[in-house]
């Protein structure tokens, strides 16, 4: 054998090897998605809970295990009470629903009330009348999956609680990891590893810290509307609103047509006065809230924010969106640390820069 089919051999043999790798990773990476999901979200959580146990041990607390477990008991504390302030009204609301579901029900078989009378207007009620049988089938086949529905309720604790865990591990192993890193990558590269660190820190706990203050207004701010509008069911809405405004760029119009068809199906009055808020809100909200998190937090313009959560929605559905936005501040800096030079942006001409240039000739009066 030749020396030409050796080298032709030997390349075959990498790229079959190659081929075979990454089909093996992507094997790996699919049956493990669910895991990897998890870690993701922890290392999220991690991220954004991380700067509050570094100052609670720099000024109170010296051990660094003490320092993250009083940091997740506060945040779990507040989670609840947060928690209770919704779901205490929320099964008011239930409750009082299902106190109504009767009569609702009468009334829309009838076509009478809101509900009949939206059906009336649809031609839905005939619809309804001439196939009750085959509705009432349908709903007696959704009762039967309950197994299903107590797996997923049982995968979703699991889920919550592997995470929690994973983020406090991380936190708490985060010097002893980064110091490992830095003393291997040198005091050049270490230097840069922690502007990086510190860039993604920043923009993860502002991306968080942000969307979900924007939720609450939106949230807030529509449980007013609707209970001025006097709109049924007002918390359970507004709390429905307030999860869809988590949504980047789109959360707030799903949270719009939930809200509008609930007002429509109220009072048709009480259903543009919802339409004309949520035509206000959205306007301030993507003017001034979301600009002001997307410049400060993470840095990105708004054509970049719309291909992230587009992409990311496609590929990994609902968490994909929440998680594109910090994903693709974080890309950035990654790019802009280690990228191309001229795909580095020029650092700012604050007055340290201005009173290092050159004086130029003075001008010709």
């Amino acid at each position: 054998m030749s020396n030409a089919d050796r080298v032709t051999a030997r390349r075959t043999l990498i790229v079959i090897g190659l081929v075979l790798a990454t089909a093996f990773a992507l094997a790996f990476v699919y049956a493990t998605r669910r895991v990897l999901v998890w870690a993701v979200v922890a290392a999220f959580f991690a991220v954004a809970l991380k700067p509050l146990v570094d100052r609670l041990q720099r000024r109170f607390v010296r051990r660094r295990a003490l320092a993250t477990l009083l940091v997740f008991l506060t945040a779990f504390v507040l989670l609840a009470i947060l928690a209770t302030l919704i779901l205490v009204p929320l099964f008011q609301e239930l409750g009082r629903f299902a106190d109504r579901a009767p009569g609702l029900l009468r009334d829309a078989r009838a076509g009478e009330g809101p509900l009949g009378r939206l059906l009336e207007r649809t031609g839905a009620h005939r619809y309804v009348t001439e196939h009750s049988e085959q509705l009432r089938d349908l709903g007696t086949r959704l009762r039967q999956p309950a197994v299903g529905v107590l797996r997923g309720v049982v995968e979703t604790v699991a889920g919550l609680v592997t995470v929690i865990v994973l983020a406090y591990l991380m936190v708490l192993e985060t010097p002893r990891i980064t110091g490992a890193v830095l003393a291997a990558a040198g005091d050049g590269q270490g230097e840069r590893l922690r502007r990086v660190g510190r860039e993604v820190s920043r923009t993860v706990t502002g991306y968080l810290t942000g969307n979900l203050l924007i939720s609450v207004v939106c949230g807030v701010l529509t449980f007013v509307v609707l209970a001025l509008t006097g709109v049924p069911f007002a918390a359970v809405i507004a709390l429905l609103v307030a999860v869809a405004d988590l949504i980047p760029l789109v959360g707030a119009t799903l949270g719009a047509v939930i809200a509008a068809g609930a007002g429509f199906l109220h009072s048709p009055t009480a259903g543009v006065v919802v339409l004309v808020f949520f035509v206000v809100y959205q306007q301030v909200e993507n003017h001034l809230l979301q600009p002001l998190i997307l410049s400060r937090a993470v840095r990105l313009n708004p054509l970049t924010v719309l291909i992230s959560v587009l992409l990311a929605a496609e590929l990994a559905g609902l968490l994909g969106a929440l998680l594109a936005i910090p994903a693709a501040g974080i890309v950035q800096t990654l790019v802009r640390e280690y990228g191309p030079r001229r795909l580095r942006p020029a650092p700012p001409a604050g007055p340290a820069a201005q009173s290092r240039r050159p004086a130029g000739p003075a001008p010709q009066g």
